[in-house]
């Protein structure tokens, strides 16, 4: 049976701290900032969405891969996570339509993932001391080798990986008669937003992540998008002079995680990195606006200050998150200009925040 020969596997965190396991297969050592999902489903969505891109995914639910893998779930090109750690790793799946096992299918991405971790334990660890440099291994005898070679791992705060991500040359998306035409900047964009733009009759031209306003300017849209993406938000100075362009110009303009972030630095508001973040698909917003109550997926380590957000005499914070209060929405008073730190686009998560691409067309028809 495979399962006996699965070799001997560990976590170890930056401060020193061991979690042991075993490995799925493929052996190695990977490296990143360790954080985890809560959500229930929607691991391969997860895996491959570009906001992950350095980072150690744990999966909180016991269970990963029973329901296999579908090319109509991937969020990116490949898998983005720097490695994964679960508690149950399921060889075998059940779901009728799925295409390969998510054994197979990190075998052909070249992920390193290790299982049998008491994630429980690993997840309060992190809840209680925050997010950090970690590896997952399974050379478990040479501790000291590793230590000093975490040791070099840059941190996340400060990191730009953006670049890593985006893609290199401008491409199109949509049917080219569309009604609308929306130029998009990549620094980290998942496909399903590009599917629920273009859901809603718009043509997209994607766009790398040191694009100039001139470049998306050329494509004459009718409004602009800065997408999701991984890492630190205040290197990316090409994208905040950008944003800030687009909305001395007063076009309309919508950004989505790390989007929400640059267009918050863009009208001087600072960033700074969480405790442990937010990532899953059941965090609680609140919708200031029309006083509801929305069930979100989220994905970040990074958040704008309210403070400075409150004293900002042209922002309005439209969403809270209820869970600690940070600023999960925000627009702009005189300005076509408004983003959220969650994503509306969900896969995976619920839809209760769809609406805002609604927002985002409305927005553009009264421009």
């Amino acid at each position: 049976m495979k399962y006996n020969k699965r070799e001997k596997a560990i976590v170890l965190l930056a401060d020193g701290t061991i979690f042991h396991g075993k490995s799925i297969g493929k052996k190695g050592t990977a490296f990143g900032e360790v954080c985890f999902n809560t959500g229930a489903t929607g691991y391969q969505e997860i895996f491959t969405d570009p906001s992950y891109f350095g980072q150690l995914m744990v999966a909180t639910n016991a269970h990963i891969g029973n329901y296999g893998t579908h090319e109509d779930e991937t969020e990116s090109d490949s898998v983005k996570i720097a490695g994964l750690i679960c508690k149950n790793f399921s060889f075998s799946y059940s779901r009728p339509s799925a295409e390969g096992s998510l054994e197979q299918f990190f075998e052909k991405q070249n992920v390193l993932a290790i299982s049998d971790v008491d994630t429980r334990a690993l997840v309060s660890y992190i809840r209680d001391h925050g997010a950090m440099n970690a590896l997952i291994s399974t050379d478990v005898d040479n501790i000291a080798e590793l230590k000093k070679q975490l040791a070099d791992v840059p941190n996340m705060a400060g990191l730009e990986l953006a670049s890593k991500v985006s893609t290199k040359e401008s491409y199109f998306y949509g049917d080219e008669n569309a009604t609308y035409k929306v130029a998009a900047l990549d620094i980290g964009i998942k496909k399903n937003i590009l599917k629920n733009l273009a859901k809603r009759d718009v043509y997209v031209k994607v766009f790398p992540y040191n694009a100039k306003f001139e470049d998306l300017e050329a494509f004459k849209p009718d409004g602009y998008f800065l997408s999701n993406g991984p890492g630190d938000p205040e290197p990316l100075v090409e994208a905040q002079t950008l944003a800030k362009e687009i909305i001395s110009r007063n076009l309309p303009l919508f950004g989505i995680c790390l989007g929400h972030q640059v267009i918050a630095l863009a009208n001087g508001i600072s960033t700074y990195k969480m405790h442990n973040g937010h990532r899953g698909i059941n965090h609680p917003v609140k919708n200031l606006i029309t006083t509801k109550g929305e069930i979100t997926s989220q994905n970040h380590g990074f958040a704008i200050n309210r403070e400075e957000t409150e004293k900002h005499t042209d922002i309005e914070i439209t969403h809270v998150h209820l869970n600690d209060n940070t600023v999960a929405g925000i627009k702009m008073k005189s300005k076509n200009c408004f983003s959220v730190q969650y994503h509306p686009e969900a896969s995976p998560g619920p839809h209760d925040a769809t609406y805002l691409f609604d927002q985002f067309i409305e927005n553009i028809k009264n421009a």
